[in-house]
């Protein structure tokens, strides 16, 4: 049993710490442990506590899964105590041979993070082999004429163990005529030779039995045995002589079956049949002939220096009387680099991280060479340009770590290939490739397709209607490149936000909530997010400027003529003496529109004499375009259309009602002018209504009268500065705020008295609005407006006119 932190049966283990940093990141500590049992331990014994040695806990083990890289599953490691345990038989001689060393060397894996720990475990050889002979009896023939002092090699025992395990000595059963020797080659290995003591007399004993015991030095001591069965010969008085004792060669590898050893050679110094040398193998094998008559020695078959580095032959010359020499023929078998290094991957990460450090570990190559010295030799690289690299970690032991910056999304997968090169001549090598998938982490945040958008949405949309579309890319995978979009910020009011407008979180699709009014609102701005699904989620922003287009929705609005208080038309009184181009009135029209819907064309539709006045294309003013005849009547009637520019247009109407006088006594008569009443009170009834009126009149100066007095005090009536003879009023033009798109070139201000039932209008124009346009002079005959009993109205549909007010 093998023995860890304490002492466990045979085993003695002592753990050297080489530790070193290679990386900040989940790098390999390079840790050697050591341990040295026993051979042939059963399964399951102990060889050390592992987890213990590399400063483990027991709780760590299930989420490190320690665990050993090793080619022949010798060991393995307990996940409930982390014991490195003997998980198959161990046979030294199995493993290592004749090597005095015999070592194991693989490597520990611990993941979460992933480290190597370079473990060694010596294996002790045990007297576990007796010395054996290959026969269990041997022949010889020893002429009775041989001299005293002649050595007889004898063929060698084997022992598979090593070192004092290993054969020490062999022992002849007693005898008065032969001794042993104990001989030893030059690899330290031992062979008896049998000497002759006293001379041989066929005669008297023809036949001689010996036990031959090959003793290795265990405790205690094991031991083979054969016979020698000697028949003495009759005389041959000169025995073959070898050229050498001892015939030494080197030869290389894979040379092919039938190649030349060399030749040994003896001589005889007898004649006739007894000088004729017999050469044969002492013991027979398969890797070499012998020619008998020539001593020529040939190769069977291919040598392999990895299968056998070494071969001790006993060549034997016999002569024709029976007398033979030996010889031993060394055979040193040269390597050659016959074989490329073996090139593999253990312990591959899971998974590489995009955002790995340099000198992140990938994995731990291994690499083998059978042949020996410089043919053994390896170097190893990478091809290629790739963001890796190879670093020596132990003898034949490489690891794969990052060296550069890797991106999934610009490189998705790298094919490695790795080519180790021994130092051979000519060098072998030998390749691998290796597919490494990059992990992806959330390292890019989403892009819009624009810097910015710039959406335009015509009024009136349908609620729900899609407006606008943003699209964001993220080439992260999965969930790191899954896209939602939201609203963050506007410049509409937060409560107002969601009732105008909404994305759509899968598509980005931005949807109207609502009908948007170019009158109410001509822009507004959405800031949009895109927001990946990573872990922590990367977003990025874009501005989106929605604009609402103006549609034809608004006819125009007429503001001047206006209609009295009491919805009647008002009158317009011209001079009798006015001449051509004189400024009658203006009519005033608004349209809420912008842009073409909203510029605005004057058109006369109806008038009682045509060609009496005129009316300004664009600016609406009303003048005379001829004085006034003496078959015209004192009263005239327009009908005026106000129509925009949209399409389809649409239009609005007023009626305006011009009377010819020079002074308010003198168009009275025309404003209260009726058709002639079919009953005869109809000239009573015109006297009753022109008495009402004066007297409206008088009562509308007292209470005007009343009003000038108390504003005065106030210092804030514009009706005051209105009634003022001579003096011109200037104020701000009388259109609404909302009517701000230029479509009055001009404005006024009117001032309205009531007396009763009788309305007083007074026309004052302001002063110039803008360069280019006529000048209206303020004075006091500007035209006096007159009630009338019928309503003013005003419409507005697409080419549809509709009278302001008739008669």
């Amino acid at each position: 049993m093998g023995s860890g932190a304490g002492e466990r049966g045979w085993a003695e283990r002592w753990p050297v710490l080489f530790p070193f940093l290679l990386s900040l990141f989940c790098w390999a500590l390079s840790e050697q442990i050591r341990y040295r049992i026993p051979e042939e331990m059963p399964e399951g014994s102990v060889v050390g506590n592992l987890a213990k040695d590399l400063g483990l806990s027991v709780h760590e083990l299930p989420t490190r899964q320690l665990r050993i890289s090793l080619e022949k599953p010798y060991f393995t490691v307990s996940a409930k105590s982390g014991e490195l345990l003997v998980s198959s038989r161990l046979d030294r001689e199995q493993m290592c041979g004749k090597k005095s060393a015999c070592t194991l060397e693989f490597e520990a894996v611990a993941e979460n993070p992933l480290n190597f720990y370079h473990v060694s475990v010596d294996v002790e050889d045990i007297n576990d082999h007796t010395p054996k002979f290959t026969q269990t009896s041997f022949d010889l023939q020893i002429s009775e004429s041989t001299v005293p002092g002649t050595r007889f090699i004898l063929e060698a025992a084997e022992d598979a163990d090593i070192g004092l395990n290993g054969l020490q000595i062999y022992k002849l059963s007693l005898s008065p005529r032969f001794s042993l020797i104990n001989k030893d080659k030059l690899d330290g290995s031992k062979y008896p030779e049998l000497a002759l003591e006293k001379r041989l007399d066929r005669e008297q004993q023809s036949y001689h039995c010996l036990v031959l015991t090959a003793l290795d030095g265990g405790d205690p001591p094991l031991s083979g045995t054969t016979e020698l069965q000697i028949q003495v010969t009759d005389a041959n008085d000169n025995p073959p002589v070898f050229n050498q004792d001892i015939y030494r060669v080197s030869l290389p590898e894979n040379v092919p079956p039938g190649t030349a050893v060399l030749q040994v050679s003896a001589t005889d110094q007898d004649e006739g049949i007894n000088s004729k040398i017999t050469y044969s193998f002492y013991r027979t094998g398969q890797v070499f002939s012998l020619n008998s008559k020539t001593g020529e020695i040939t190769t069977l078959r291919t040598l392999d220096f990895e299968e056998t580095k070494e071969y001790s032959i006993v060549v034997e010359g016999r002569d024709g009387g029976g007398l033979a020499a030996q010889c031993t023929v060394e055979i040193n078998i040269q390597d050659e680099n016959d074989n490329s290094p073996e090139v593999t991957f253990h312990s591959l990460a899971e998974m590489i991280l995009e955002n790995g450090p340099p000198g992140t570990l990938i994995a731990l190559i291994k690499i083998h060479d059978q042949d020996s010295g410089e043919n053994g030799e390896v170097n190893c690289r990478l091809e290629g340009e790739v963001p890796f690299q190879i670093t020596s970690s132990s003898k034949n032991s490489y690891k794969l770590v990052i060296d550069g910056t890797l991106d999934r999304e610009q490189t998705p997968d790298y094919n490695v290939t790795i080519t180790a090169t021994d130092r051979g001549k000519p060098p072998l090598s030998s390749s691998i490739s290796i597919t490494l998938h990059i992990t992806d982490v959330n390292d890019n945040a989403p892009v819009f397709q624009q810097a910015s958008y710039v959406v335009h949405v015509a009024e009136n949309n349908p609620p729900g209607a899609s407006i606008a579309q943003v699209s964001a890319s993220d080439p992260d995978l999965g969930p790191n490149g899954r896209v939602s979009y939201s609203i963050v910020a506007s410049d509409l009011e937060p409560r107002a936000l969601a009732s105008y407008v909404s994305v759509s979180a899968q598509s980005g699709v931005v949807f109207a909530q609502r009908a948007f009014d170019h009158e109410q609102l001509r822009a507004f701005e959405l800031t949009l997010q895109a927001r990946d699904q990573g872990s922590p989620a990367l977003s990025a922003n874009v501005s989106l400027r929605v604009l609402v287009g103006d549609r034809n929705d608004n006819a125009p609005r007429v503001l001047y003529p206006a209609l009295g208080p009491d919805g009647s038309a008002l009158f317009d009184t011209v001079p009798r003496a006015a001449q051509p181009g004189y400024l009658v009135t203006k009519v005033v029209a608004v349209d809420a529109d912008s842009g073409h819907n909203a510029w605005l064309s004057y058109h006369v539709l109806q008038a009682s004499e045509p060609g009496l006045f005129s009316l300004g294309l664009r600016t609406g003013e009303v003048r005379t375009a001829r004085a006034l005849g003496d078959r015209d009547a004192a009263r005239q009637r327009l009908l005026v259309a106000v129509r925009d520019g949209g399409q389809p247009p649409l239009s609005a109407t007023a009626t305006l009602l011009l009377v010819f006088a020079d002074s308010l006594q003198e168009a009275l008569p025309d404003v209260s002018e009726r058709q002639a009443p079919a009953e005869p009170q109809a000239e009573l009834q015109f006297y009753l209504v022109v008495a009402l009126a004066l007297i409206s009149v008088l009562f509308l100066l007292a209470v005007i009268l009343a009003v000038a007095l108390r504003l005065r005090r106030s210092s804030s009536s514009t009706t005051w500065g209105c009634l003022r003879p001579g003096l011109c009023v200037k104020s701000g033009p009388v259109v609404p705020p909302n009517c701000s798109e230029g479509t009055l070139p001009y404005s006024y201000n009117l001032c309205v008295a009531h007396t009763g039932k009788t309305e007083f209008n007074f026309l004052k124009c302001n002063e110039q609005l803008s360069s280019g346009q006529d000048i209206l002079l303020c004075n006091d005959s500007s035209g006096a407006l007159f009630p009338l009993y019928n309503t003013n109205e005003s419409t507005s549909h697409p080419e549809t006119l509709t009278s302001v007010s008739s008669i």
